[in-house]
Formats: C-alpha cells, sequence, structure tokens
C-alpha cells in the first residue's frame, strides 16, 4: 500500500478550511478533484479518514495520515531547501503550532516573529486554551505547541518553559460590593466572574484553594485577552489575570486582590516532533529563550 503525497497534502488542505469547496480554492483545483483525492485516499487505506460535517474533521485514521502530512511537507521543505538552496528558490511552509491566548498577548510573539524570520516559514498560529493544546499535536492537528499539560505524548519531546504569573484582581468598588470580607465561599458563589471561554477554569482553580470547594456564580465570558482585562478594570467581575498586566493597576489603586494569597502560576512546557528538523529545532530554541526572558522558573 502506497499513499499518495498530493492526496496528504489534499487531505490536510480539507482539515485546515474546514471545507471541500475552500480547500479546492485554497489548491486552485475543483471541488470535485478535492473530493476524488480524498477518496482515493480511503480506499487506498480501506478507512474512512474524514467526516463530512461542517467544519469537516478528521477521523482516528484520518488524524494519523494528517500527521503524517505535516510530517512530509516539512521534512520535504528541508530536503528541498539543501538540493537547491538558493534563497527564493524553496517555498515557505506553513508550520502549524498551538499557543495560548495569554501566551500570544503577553510574551511568544517575539519568539515567533524571530523564528520566522530565521528559519524563513510561515506560522499557522492556533489559539487554544493550554489544558487543551496538547490533544491538538497528538491528533496531527499541530507540529508543537505550548501547554500546561506535563504529560509526555509519544514520538514528542517535552520541554520546560517556565511559570506564567497570575493575580486574582478587580476593582476597589467591585470588592466592596460583592467580596468585602474577602474571598468567602458563599460570597464566591454571588460575586460576577469572568472568564476568557468555558475551557477557562484558572478562576475555579484559585476559588478551589481558598474555599476548598467549586463555586458556582455568574459569569461573564470575554474571549479575547485584553478585551477580558479590560473587563476586569471595568469592573464586570472578579479574574486572574497576567501579572505583567495587573502591575499598574494594582500600584495605581485602580485594582486590588480578591484574596490574601492572589497569586497563582501555571507551568508551561514546548511540546514537539521528535522529527529529523532544522526548522523545529529553530523554533523551540526562540521560544525557549523567549521564555527564558520573559517567564518566572516553573
Amino acid at each position: 500500500m502506497t499513499i499518495d503525497p498530493v492526496a496528504l497534502a489534499t487531505l490536510a488542505a480539507v482539515v485546515r478550511e474546514g471545507t471541500f469547496e475552500r480547500a479546492a480554492a485554497r489548491l486552485h483545483v475543483t471541488p470535485s478533484a478535492v473530493s476524488q483525492r480524498v477518496k482515493a485516499l480511503e480506499t487506498g487505506i480501506g478507512q474512512v479518514v474524514v467526516s463530512r460535517t461542517k467544519p469537516v474533521t478528521p477521523t482516528a485514521a484520518g488524524e494519523v495520515l494528517l500527521r503524517l502530512a505535516h510530517h512530509w511537507d516539512l521534512l520535504v521543505h528541508e530536503a528541498l531547501g539543501e538540493l537547491v538552496p538558493q534563497e527564493g528558490q524553496v517555498g515557505r511552509p506553513l508550520v502549524p503550532v498551538v499557543v495560548n491566548a495569554d501566551s500570544l498577548a503577553t510574551w511568544i510573539l517575539p519568539a515567533l516573529a524571530r523564528a520566522q524570520d530565521e528559519l524563513g516559514i510561515s506560522l499557522d498560529v492556533i489559539r487554544e486554551d493550554e489544558q487543551h493544546a496538547s490533544a491538538l499535536v497528538r491528533s496531527g492537528a499541530a507540529l508543537a505547541a505550548v501547554t500546561s499539560d506535563p504529560t509526555p505524548v509519544a514520538g514528542c519531546r517535552l520541554t520546560t518553559l517556565g511559570s506564567l504569573r497570575y493575580v486574582a484582581a478587580c476593582t476597589p468598588a467591585f470588592k466592596r460590593r460583592w467580596l468585602p470580607d474577602g474571598a468567602r465561599a458563599a460570597d464566591l458563589d454571588r460575586a460576577p466572574l469572568v472568564r476568557f471561554d468555558r475551557k477557562d477554569l484558572l478562576q475555579h482553580r484559585a476559588a478551589r484553594r481558598w474555599v476548598r470547594r467549586d463555586i458556582d456564580p455568574p459569569t461573564t465570558f470575554v474571549p479575547s485577552s485584553r478585551e477580558f482585562a479590560e473587563a476586569v478594570r471595568l469592573g464586570v467581575g472578579w479574574a486572574m489575570v497576567p501579572v505583567a498586566w495587573a502591575e499598574q493597576g494594582l500600584g495605581d489603586g485602580t485594582l486590588v486582590t480578591v484574596a490574601r494569597r492572589p497569586h497563582l502560576s501555571v507551568d508551561l512546557h514546548w511540546l514537539a516532533w521528535k522529527l529529523p528538523s532544522r526548522v523545529l529545532a529553530g523554533l523551540g530554541r526562540c521560544v525557549s529563550e523567549e521564555a527564558g526572558r520573559a517567564l518566572s522558573r516553573a
């Protein structure tokens, strides 16, 4: 049994774009050609590789092939770069990387910019909660990720980056109204909370440490890091905010801490496939060096 590299690239485009039609436009072929390539791939391995939903999602077999597609694309690019070393003769590979929203907003962009410039790549940055990032690498959707999950992944290298520190903060007026006696369980159940999205459990982790049980407060979801911090500053609710963003407000009195133990650190790791790849090695180096400057020691 052989696997056609063109069919692999087509599968990756279908999953990335979400539909056969958008994948066809990206590849400059007809939707029928895309469908035929995917069908040929399925016939060749005897398994369905994508669920025909909107958006299209890979099956378990599709995830294996998607991982192979990303690995193949990167390694072929590097081989061509050695064979045709003249600058501009080989296209820039698209490297999918998973990064959580707070890392994107606070420290990692200089590392990604440097890696793109030094390595001659383009980056497909996938925003995902740090607790769920490893699954996207494992599934083949990404080649590397910033993750808070220390669990090893077969075939991958896990490198500790450091800790991103958060502080539980709110406005003075909010605290007087909702938490006048600090972080008591009954008050935390009724005090409005700000969360990034439904995967964001950082506030609940902090509250559980304070009151030894889960809380169930009214919640506002703000799925953008800077606007999330602005919502806290405007008194929408209390939340765990990156220390770098809260320092000025805590210093000038426009923000106060919610509890006596307001800080919480999230240990971050770099998870990347073990490939003989100059690009992945260079990307990991750039990220690790920037993390060494920006993050606390894990």
